[in-house]
């Protein structure tokens, strides 16, 4: 089925969003691809994935260049990512495949938790960020969760106070240098602009959903269109957009959470 729609897609007769809404309509499980040059890692990441039931496992990659193509030929729903990889490491795959593919989720795996990778892997636009080292029941979770479009990255962040401050200062910098050429009108709705001072809060869908008294699907729904109004990879970027031109504020409460 897979090289039948690669061939099909190379000879224009079906595209990704085809694709996508075909597999939605069989129900079929999230798709995942998995990137790591370790042959011994990458076969019981995939053993403890497949055997989980709720995942298929539709490409292998040992190194980024291999990963980007099977990205653009799989269209995954998450890719699992090792961060060091050879030639280009997991952060440099990870910003290249949501230039092109921002529908995919990404987790970075690595070997050992680090502030400056945690903090990279945001701006990355890394759904989750995760040591290896992990049980395979807390691997089956994460992927789980972010195939449901969930940003647990978030959760590491708050565990953090110094990245969240670093993150936060990096928004205070940004929102101070906007240029003044540039249209001062909001594209975003109310509701839209809502829903990215939650998502710069750090909230999870769920938690907006729940604040806001709408459904996730809602939510998932505006986020879509706020990345596409505000041409943006991401959720992370499409807060800094917001914050360099003002359309949202850092509140007192987050700015002083960097702090404690």
């Amino acid at each position: 089925m897979i090289d039948r729609f690669i061939k099909e897609k190379k000879e224009g007769s079906v595209t990704g969003n085809d694709w996508r809404q075909d597999r939605r309509s069989q129900k079929e499980k999230p798709r995942l691809l998995i990137v790591d040059d370790h042959p011994l890692f990458l076969r019981g990441v995939k053993t403890t994935l497949e055997d989980s039931g709720e995942f298929q496992v539709v490409g292998e990659a040992p190194d980024g260049q291999r990963a980007i193509m099977l990205a653009e030929q799989l269209l995954p729903d998450v890719i699992l990512i090792d961060i060091n990889l050879p030639g280009m490491n997991g952060l440099e795959v990870s910003r290249v495949i949501k230039r092109r593919q921002p529908q995919s989720n990404i987790i970075i795996l690595s070997v050992y938790e680090d502030d400056e990778q945690l903090f990279n892997a945001i701006k990355a636009g890394a759904a989750a960020y995760s040591p290896k080292d992990i049980s395979p029941e807390r691997l089956v979770d994460i992927v789980r969760q972010v195939a449901r479009g969930n940003y647990i990255i978030n959760d590491n962040v708050l565990s953090k106070p110094t990245v969240a401050s670093r993150v936060l200062n990096q928004f205070r910098e940004l929102s101070t240098t906007e240029n003044e050429n540039e249209p001062i009108f909001a594209p975003l709705t109310p509701r839209e602009v809502e829903i990215l001072d939650c998502i710069a809060r750090g909230n999870s869908n769920k938690e907006i959903a729940r604040s806001l008294s709408i459904s996730d699907q809602t939510v998932k729904n505006h986020i879509t269109s706020i990345l596409k109004k505000l041409n943006a990879n991401d959720r992370t970027q499409a807060v800094i957009t917001a914050l360099r031109h003002g359309w949202i504020k850092m509140s007192s409460d987050i700015s002083g959470s960097g702090h404690s």
